[in-house]
């Protein structure tokens, strides 16, 4: 069937046969990094990526420098679902993907799964005392003091484990080394990554962005050169802001964003629109250039929304007049 295509010079390109895709591997016509979507897909994914594919190229792509002293794993995956996601990976022997405790779905027979104090990145934490300072960033962020880990402890072939997103959105697949190695994001965006990956802290330097930037002090950063997944709500934006390119943006509605772009915070005018506009007294400026994600979602609305809906002497006739204006007789009564 023709359901597979690709997508080149930024337009996509289809739809093929599954065996048209593979003579143009063999033919050299696209590349390990050109994006490919088919059947069962939610998203976008390299070539590189595609299981189903790897055994079709006969050009052997010689390793770069970057992949020669790569620290995190290789990982292939796939993203599945709409609004309720889960992310596969697929490891090889000996691989590893570290993720959120209570996070896993499901796993094959030769999958082990360990517990680690700290970030679970494998890399050197300087003893018992980098341990500890690890598992406190983590701590801060409102993440579990433990990460969990799950290797692939057989010898042949490759075994599966899945991941679930924690409510309805999007899971966002990042390859850091597209990023520069480094990421911010919201304090409970992390779901899963490659083992290596450092997952660590960001303080806001700007006390403005700290104070009413809706994130805090603090977001999580992921450093490292292999694929972590981020999970947020609702409908995900990516946008690619140029140099001196302004967005203002809901603080809530920040997942993540590359080092490069500016994040600060701004009054939103006058105290009229700041206290009936519904919106809050500031927004977020993000000035690129660099790359943000943005939920329409975030969870603190949608819990918001949840506990006024089901607060014990909630609101009557919610779609009155006289309904908001018993509310606010309510509280001057009281």
């Amino acid at each position: 069937m023709a359901d597979w295509y690709y997508a080149a010079g930024g337009k996509s390109q289809g739809p093929f046969p599954e065996s048209t895709i593979k003579e143009m591997i063999k033919s050299g016509s696209i590349s390990d990094d050109t994006p490919i979507f088919g059947p069962g897909m939610a998203n976008w994914t390299k070539l590189r990526h595609m299981p189903q594919f790897g055994a079709a190229s006969t050009v052997p792509v010689p390793p770069s420098a970057i992949s020669a002293s790569q620290i995190a794993h290789e990982i292939d995956y796939q993203v599945f679902g709409e609004e309720m996601q889960f992310v596969e990976i697929e490891l090889d022997p000996g691989e590893s993907a570290v993720a959120e405790a209570g996070s896993m779905m499901y796993m094959t027979s030769d999958i082990k799964m360990t517990t680690l104090f700290g970030d679970g990145s494998g890399q050197d934490q300087g003893g018992l005392m980098g341990k500890l300072l690890g598992a406190g960033k983590r701590l801060i962020t409102g993440e579990s003091l433990f990460t969990t880990v799950f290797t692939h402890s057989g010898n042949l072939g490759k075994q599966k484990v899945a991941f679930a997103a924690p409510y309805p959105g999007k899971i966002i697949p990042v390859d850091l080394r597209a990023v520069g190695g480094k990421l911010l994001c919201q304090k409970d965006a992390f779901l899963s990554a490659a083992r290596g990956v450092s997952i660590g802290l960001h303080f806001q330097k700007k006390i403005g962005v700290g104070l009413f930037g809706g994130e805090g002090f603090i977001m999580q950063k992921l450093e490292g050169d292999g694929m972590v997944f981020v999970h947020a709500g609702g409908t995900i934006v990516k946008r690619e802001l140029s140099t001196g390119e302004m967005l203002r943006v809901d603080t809530g509605c920040i997942v993540a964003l590359m080092p490069t772009v500016q994040f600060d915070i701004e009054f939103v005018g006058n105290v009229k629109s700041a206290i009936f506009g519904g919106e809050g007294f500031f927004f977020a400026t993000l000035r690129g250039p660099g790359t943000v994600w943005l939920q329409s979602l975030p969870f603190s609305r949608l819990a918001g929304r949840i506990h006024s809906a089901t607060a014990v002497g909630g609101k009557k006739d919610e779609g009155s007049l006289l309904g908001g204006l018993s509310g606010i007789g309510g509280l001057l009564n009281d």
